[in-house]
C-alpha cells in the first residue's frame, strides 16, 4: 500500500488536443508518458436513499476508486484501489490532497469485494492521457471520454519553482497556452457525477 501526498491544478483546454500537443512541442516539451485510465467509482449503499439530497462532492468524499491503468509508453498495466482525501477552502479550491493506494490483481474481483461489503458502482470515468515534460515541469493532457479535455499539473516538492499551487499557476499563465485560467480547480469526477445526478 502506498500513500501519495500531492497538490495539483486542473484546467479546461480551450482547443483541440492535437493543437495543444503541437503548441507544447513548439515550446520545447516532449512526451514523457502516455496511458489510459479506467476509474470505477464505488460508493456506500447507505448513500442510495439520500443521494438526491447530496452534492457530488459530498458523495465523492466517501468514494473508493478501482483503477485500471494501461501504460502505452512503458508497456505495463497497473490495477489498484485508491481512496482520495481532499481538503477544500470555502471557494472550493483544493488546499491539499492525499491518495492512499493498494495494488490489486483483478478488477472484477475488486468490484465484487466492494459489492459484498455494501458498496455499489455509481460511474466509470475513462480517460486517455498524454504527459509532456520539460525539465521537472510536467503537464498531463486528459482526454475524458464523453467529457471535457483537461490539463493537470502537480506540485514537485523538491523544485522551488513549482512546489506550491501559486507557483504552478504562474508557470501555466506564463506559458500562454490555450487553457481556461478562470478555474484552476476543475473537478472532473464532480462534473461527470453531476451529469448522472441530473438524469
Amino acid at each position: 500500500m502506498g500513500i501519495k501526498q500531492e497538490n495539483e491544478i486542473t484546467m479546461k483546454v480551450n482547443c483541440g488536443i492535437k493543437e495543444l500537443c503541437r503548441i507544447l512541442e513548439d515550446k520545447g516539451f516532449k512526451v514523457v508518458d502516455r496511458f489510459t485510465m479506467n476509474d470505477i467509482f464505488m460508493i456506500p449503499n447507505t448513500l442510495k436513499t439520500k443521494i438526491k439530497d447530496l452534492t457530488s462532492r459530498e458523495i465523492l468524499k466517501d468514494a473508493i476508486l478501482i483503477r485500471d491503468i494501461e501504460n502505452q509508453f512503458k508497456g505495463n498495466r497497473n490495477k489498484k484501489i485508491t481512496f482520495k482525501k481532499k481538503e477544500f477552502n470555502k471557494n472550493g479550491d483544493i488546499l491539499s490532497q492525499e491518495s492512499i493506494n493498494c495494488d490489486i490483481l483483478n478488477i472484477d474481483e475488486a468490484v465484487n469485494f466492494f459489492k459484498a461489503i455494501n458498496y455499489y458502482r455509481i460511474m466509470n470515468i475513462i480517460e486517455s492521457d498524454i504527459v509532456y515534460g520539460k525539465e521537472d515541469f510536467e503537464i498531463a493532457i486528459k482526454d475524458i471520454k464523453n467529457g471535457e479535455n483537461l490539463i493537470e499539473v502537480e506540485t514537485v516538492a523538491n523544485n522551488d519553482n513549482i512546489n506550491t499551487i501559486e507557483k504552478l499557476k504562474t508557470q501555466i499563465i506564463n506559458l500562454q497556452i490555450p487553457v481556461d485560467t478562470s478555474n484552476f480547480f476543475v473537478k472532473k469526477a464532480e462534473i461527470e457525477l453531476d451529469k448522472i445526478l441530473k438524469q
